[in-house]
């Protein structure tokens, strides 16, 4: 049979015609394929190319709670200097108290971190925070078991803060967590009344801002457009609870909804993380000073009419006029008829819970204490409701090894008339030693049940100590004592809000009263008999950095021994070799000694681990400036103007340095730079005043020396200059 080639042929071409019609398709797809890649691949790869290419230039900051270090010679953990610069700018940074702890858990150990803002932190000293009270009572009642206690808190943070604290800390085989926290909630991040971040309602947003801050990447971004001042109305250097004046918020603010809505989530979360790490959860109701803390700020309601409004005045000045007559029946009355008007403003209340107390009618105090508390507008203390969910997320969590500690219920039971006061507390939250005992000793009893079903019956061999064993051990006493209330009156009572608040000055009248007779108490033979105590604690717990660190600060400032205060800093730096705080304080003890070369190289050690520090700039400009190198002094006095504005000192150094050169302009700006931070200091008027006489401009000048001579009319210096330049008659 004659062979078919044309069928084959055709075929063939058939199948040839069909080829490049697959072709194209495969050529579309592919096409396709590469856009989807352009558009989804490429930009991840492009973000983390830019990403390492940040990490690798040394862009940015560590973002975690931890950094790694080693004590003697082993792995550890410590504190990470820069952890809140995710949440505040940096010359509004805030810092743990240094910690640190065994990279490799020993077997056996139960470890804790308790977590928290300023009042779980130890403000005002941190020698005496609970954790430190629980830490000794633990160790006493189970010597056998190792334990790792660490404090992880910080002062102006909130939940949303401590959420993310938590997650660092699970990574490290907690056991248990405690967490004393709620004062915050309304002023620290995010916040409606705070001036530390944007104000923001958004949970998701809120955690997606945190969480890009933890790559370069966001951190570059953030500082962009912190440096245009977008989104960003953060004062410029950290001025305490002063900040906040202007940041009320009324009770029944819609956004206080949303501030408890977020602590619950927060608070839930944190139970979550701590569930998810195997350890269980304790969580504490937050406790404040109703007796002796009056409200920062009151408002009235707002549909008060005017009418009202003098009515309700008249009504509240004369209760005020009986309460000052000691007739508190008679000014109950009046405040009374006042609040039928307008029962809201903060102040009434607390003036209404004062009247009943001093009738003995304590539970009518508590109260309007507590009302007082919950319409102050300055929200610096965990309210009713803020409580109210921690007692609630602890209930619905119970399941999960979560806790509750009634710390306001504790303090209650433990206050003589069932009303906390000044037993507990320093100011408005922080606690005295008794009050952190008391809120150790609600926290004991739960945690010591957890280690004997751990343990055993048999290891809690010791005694439980008592309030007295632990003062022993962390040598609470009247040195630490004048420490702790220096503190307070000095530097948190001398300063809005606090002047605002009712009955003031016979507060801090009361407290100089108890400061002067500590220190009256403080002789030669009491510091000798303190420091020997120091030397006992030692003895018995020679790792505690802290009290090696109390103990240096006695010997240098009190006792000025200089040569012992050094060894115990330098052992300080053995035990937190992550930490610049051992450098620093032995950069004081070798200024005092007059070792200007040794001091400087403490405080470059400083500024190499804190940049942000503007006191070690300070003193290396001073250790420079005493060394006759004007050059580098004006150079440090400048950076520490730049990164802490509130150090005066710099600014009369520096202008007293360039008056020296011949630069009277730059001397007087600095000098006025310095008066726009500290307007009443009356060495800076003075020089000012002295340079523009030098410039010519005797009438300015003569007015800013007879300004100083005001302000410090007892001034030897001032005088000595006004009658100098404007003749001995000038001031009477």
């Amino acid at each position: 049979m004659p062979k078919r080639t044309r069928p084959r042929s055709h075929e063939s071409a058939k199948g040839d015609r069909g080829r490049p019609a697959s072709g194209r398709t495969l050529s579309r797809r592919r096409l396709w394929l590469f856009r989807l890649i352009a558009l989804g691949v490429m930009p991840v790869a492009f973000v983390c190319l830019t990403e390492l290419a940040l990490r690798i230039t040394g862009y940015g900051y560590h973002p975690g709670v931890t950094v790694p270090c080693r004590v003697h010679g082993q792995p550890h953990y410590g504190d990470n200097l820069e952890f809140s610069r995710r949440f505040f700018p940096a010359t509004l940074a805030r810092e743990f108290e240094p910690f640190v702890f065994p990279a490799d858990k020993p077997a056996g150990t139960y470890r804790i971190f308790i977590l928290g803002a300023s009042a779980a932190q130890g403000v005002p000293n941190h020698a005496y925070r609970f954790g430190r009270i629980l830490e000794v009572m633990l160790q006493q009642r189970f010597p056998d078991v190792h334990l790792d206690v660490i404090t992880a808190a910080m002062a102006a943070i909130n939940s949303h803060v401590v959420l993310e604290i938590a997650r660092d800390c699970a990574r490290f085989d907690p056991d248990l967590f405690v967490v004393y926290l709620g004062n915050n909630e309304v002023v620290g991040p995010y916040g409606p009344g705070t001036v530390l971040t944007p104000a923001m309602s958004n949970l998701h947003l809120i955690r997606a801002g945190i969480a890009m801050r933890k790559t370069r990447i966001g951190q570059l971004l953030s500082g962009v457009l912190r440096a245009k001042g977008l989104g960003d109305d953060s004062p410029e250097y950290w001025q305490g609870m002063e900040m906040f004046l202007g940041q009320q918020v009324r009770a029944g603010d819609p956004r206080l909804e949303t501030v408890y809505s977020h602590y619950r989530r927060n608070l839930d979360d944190i139970c979550r993380v701590a569930a998810g790490s195997r350890a269980e959860t304790v969580l504490c109701t937050v406790g404040a000073n109703l007796v002796d803390s009056p409200p920062f700020a009151s408002l009235h309601r707002l549909n008060l009419t005017n009418e009202e409004k003098q009515n309700w005045e008249r009504a509240y000045r004369a209760g005020t006029q009986h309460e000052s007559r000691n007739a508190y029946s008679d000014a109950i009355g009046s405040y009374l008829e006042a609040a039928e008007i307008d029962d809201s403003y903060a102040d009434l209340q607390f003036r209404l819970g004062r009247c009943h107390w001093q009738q003995d009618e304590y539970d009518l105090a508590y109260e309007r204490f507590v009302r007082a508390r919950d319409l102050d507008v300055l929200r610096f203390r965990a309210d009713t409701r803020i409580n109210e969910v921690v007692r609630t997320v602890a209930g619905q969590n119970h399941s999960n090894g979560v806790h509750l500690v009634d710390v306001v219920k504790a303090l209650q039971e433990r206050s003589a008339r069932g009303v906390p006061g000044e037993e507990f507390f320093h100011e408005h939250v922080h606690l005295t030693f008794h009050g952190s005992y008391s809120v150790a000793e609600a926290v004991y009893g739960l945690v010591e049940s957890m280690l004997r079903e751990r343990y055993g019956d048999n290891e809690a061999t010791g005694p439980v100590p008592t309030e007295r064993r632990c003062a022993q051990r962390l040598v609470y006493s009247e040195w630490s004592r004048r420490q702790s209330l220096d503190t307070i009156v000095n530097q948190f009572l001398a300063k809005p809000p606090f002047t605002n608040q009712l009955y003031h000055e016979q507060r801090v009248a009361r407290l100089q009263e108890r400061l002067e007779a500590l220190k009256a108490c403080l002789t030669a033979e009491a510091l000798a008999d303190i420091a020997e105590q120091y030397g006992v604690a030692i003895g018995q717990a020679p790792e505690d950095w802290r009290l090696h660190w109390d103990y240096g600060k006695l010997l240098a400032e009190d006792l000025k021994q200089y040569d012992a205060a050094a060894s115990q800093y330098r052992t300080v730096q053995s035990l937190l070799p992550h930490s610049y705080t051992g450098y620093d304080a032995l950069g004081s003890v070798l200024r005092g000694k007059g070792d200007l070369r040794g001091a400087v190289a403490q405080y470059e050690r400083v500024v190499a681990m804190k940049p942000s520090a503007g006191g070690p700039h300070y003193y290396l400009g001073w250790c420079y400036q005493e060394q006759g190198e004007a050059e580098q002094a004006i150079r440090r006095y400048r950076s520490a103007i730049r990164l802490s504005p509130y150090v005066i000192a710099a600014y009369i150094n520096l202008g007293e340095l360039l008056f020296k050169r011949g630069e009277l302009e730059e001397a007087a700006r600095v000098c006025r730079a310095g008066l726009a931070v500290a307007p009443n200091h009356p060495l800076l008027h003075c020089n000012l005043g002295m340079l523009l006489i030098q410039m010519g401009q005797r009438q300015e000048g003569t007015r800013e020396i007879l300004t100083a001579q005001k302000l410090d009319p007892n001034s030897p210096g001032v005088r000595r200059i006004a009658e100098r330049l404007l003749g001995p008659h000038a001031i009477h």
